[in-house]
């Protein structure tokens, strides 16, 4: 119960009202955050490449590290504890280029693009996002509500 840190690759889940996640410092990475409001079901994902097929044995090991592993699963154990993809609120954040002044890896481009094309295949829609441009962001997702707050570099923290 309280603060569930979701670190780098990493996502958590929980039906528990009094929790709230929060990931920190998505550059590149992307969070990606559902809610099942009839259910008072949420998760968190921070991941930070699109494509397993780069290297499908850290796919194994860690799931949350790519979009076409991490979001699947992150669906999926919401669902395990009693979401339903019909009611599923997404709202996603990050993806901006940090490191990359030149743009020539464009990685936060393409984590965007990754999502978005699996979004598509799954039918889901995406409720709220802040996405792209050249800042760091923190995102908390509160589930006892389903709020999602996100904080710019040097802002306050705002609903998503």
């Amino acid at each position: 119960m309280g603060e569930l840190v979701v670190g780098i690759s990493d996502l958590k889940v929980s039906n528990n009202p009094a929790d709230s996640m929060v990931t920190y410092a998505l550059g590149s990475c992307i969070a990606v955050a559902v809610y099942d409001p009839a259910a008072k079901v949420g998760g968190l994902l921070h991941y930070m490449l699109p494509d397993s097929t780069l290297d499908a044995e850290k796919a194994r090991e860690t799931p949350g590290m790519f979009a076409d592993t991490g979001i699947p699963l992150l669906f999926k154990s919401c669902y395990g504890i009693g979401a339903d993809k019909r009611r599923m609120v997404v709202k996603v954040a990050g993806g901006a280029s940090i490191l990359d002044e030149s743009n020539f890896f464009r990685i936060g481009q393409k984590n965007i693009m990754a999502m978005r094309k699996l979004f598509w295949r799954n039918n889901i829609l995406i409720d709220a996002e802040d996405t792209g441009k050249n800042f760091n962001r923190t995102v908390r997702l509160d589930v006892g509500t389903g709020r999602v707050f996100i904080k710019r570099a040097g802002g306050p923290m705002e609903a998503l």
